[in-house]
Parts: structure tokens; C-alpha cells; sequence
């Protein structure tokens, strides 16, 4: 039973980037571009999401902190929706098997390929926890190239950083939100995440569509979890 199944029935400077194949999550954050100093950008904007999140709502959260760049607020919020959907992933990715989930999809009416231009040149359809693995991977390597996202304060994000960058991304990481709704839902129940994963996706949603980084196409497939997470 999906997400929607058992909502019917009553049931409700960037952190550390550690991927599938780590042992665990560590929330803790590294040096430099990981941004735990307190004075770096990149802590500043996320205590400044962490404390709006604390005590307002999530549209507030959501909100460009005044004076602050669009693209460091965005790079801020890929990375961290990055390890929400990682942790949530590695929780149920036992129940995510090439026989339970021989293809990465939401429900029967959405099927997502794999295309990363180099290893898989022409979309290919993967087992879910092969898509989410090489998912990560594609991430990772996107994060840790300082061309794309920059290390040093004053430095300045590509032009393209939005469009070509965060956009792909994003629109990628809905997928892993989408599929954990329709196929695995009562196992994140059960783990005792169903909070988190509710909070982190309407926070997600609200987030992308403030700022027109993900398309309606590509939310289609969690409209209702939309709709009823309002």
C-alpha cells in the first residue's frame, strides 16, 4: 500500500555529503565547503532555515534570506534535501530490491530512466536501487567539483549554476521522494520516518516551485501527496 492507501486509513558554506554506499549517515558537516564554520556563508543560511523552520512556517522557511545570493541559498538547499532523501533511501533501501522494485517508478503511470551521458549514454531502465545508487554517485561527484559549487567565500557560482546545475538535480531527487511514496510508504512508517519524510517533502516542494526549479510535468507524478500535505 502506497502513500495515499494509508493516508485513507488514518496513518499520517553545506552539510556533509555522504553517499549510498556509506556505512551511515553523519549529519555533522566537514570543513571548508561543508561549511561548518560558524562564520561561513553556508552555516549562517542554514542556521537561518534551521531557526525559520523552528518557529514559522515552511512557506517562511523557504524565503531568501535578504542581501544573500539566490544561487548559495539554492546550492544550500540541493545539498541538504541531498542527505534527506539519502538517509530516508538507506532506511527502507532493504525493502528495495531488483524483485521488489525492478524499475525506478511512481505507481503504474510513471517510469524513470537512467541517462548520465557517459556510462549510460541512452536512458536505460535500472532497478530502483540501482538508479538511486547511481543517483547519489552522480551527485557526489557534482558536489565535490568546485567549479559547480565553490569552496571559497567570494567566489562566484557559474552562470549556469541554476539551469544546467541545480535544476537536474532537483528534478532527479523528486523521483527517489515520488517512488518512496507510491511503493514504499509503510516501511517508512515503520522506521518511524513518516514525519520526516512529510516535513522534508513539503518543505522540498515548496522550495522548487518558489523558485521554478522543477517542472509541473515532473510533479505530477505526487500531485495528491501535494495536495494533501497543503
Amino acid at each position: 500500500m502506497n502513500f495515499l492507501g494509508l493516508w485513507t486509513r488514518g496513518m499520517t558554506s553545506r552539510p556533509n555529503r555522504r553517499g549510498m554506499d556509506s556505512v551511515a549517515i553523519n549529519n555533522s558537516a566537514d570543513a571548508g565547503r561543508s561549511g561548518t564554520g560558524t562564520g561561513s556563508v553556508q552555516y549562517q543560511l542554514r542556521q537561518y532555515a534551521e531557526t525559520t523552520l523552528g518557529k514559522a512556517s515552511l512557506h517562511e522557511a523557504v524565503l531568501l534570506p535578504e542581501g544573500e545570493s539566490l544561487d548559495e541559498w539554492v546550492a544550500c538547499h540541493v545539498v541538504d534535501f541531498y542527505n534527506h532523501v539519502n538517509m530516508l533511501f538507506m532506511a527502507i533501501s532493504h525493502h528495495c530490491t531488483n524483485e521488489t522494485c525492478p524499475r525506478m517508478s511512481a505507481g503504474d503511470g510513471y517510469v524513470y530512466f537512467w541517462r548520465d551521458g557517459v556510462t549510460y549514454k541512452e536512458p536505460t531502465q535500472v532497478p530502483a536501487n540501482k538508479y538511486v545508487r547511481l543517483l547519489v554517485r552522480w551527485i557526489d561527484s557534482q558536489l565535490d567539483d568546485t567549479r559547480l559549487f565553490p569552496v571559497d567565500l567570494g567566489q562566484p557560482f557559474p552562470p549556469n549554476f541554476r539551469p544546467d546545475v541545480a535544476l537536474p538535480i532537483l528534478k532527479r531527487m523528486l523521483r527517489v521522494y515520488a517512488h518512496l511514496y507510491w511503493h514504499h510508504y509503510p516501511q517508512i512508517c515503520q522506521v518511524g520516518l513518516a514525519t520526516m519524510l512529510n516535513t522534508s517533502f513539503t518543505h522540498f516542494t515548496l522550495f522548487v516551485t518558489k523558485y521554478k526549479l522543477v517542472s509541473d510535468t515532473e510533479l505530477q507524478a505526487v500531485k495528491d501527496v501535494i495536495k494533501i500535505l497543503a
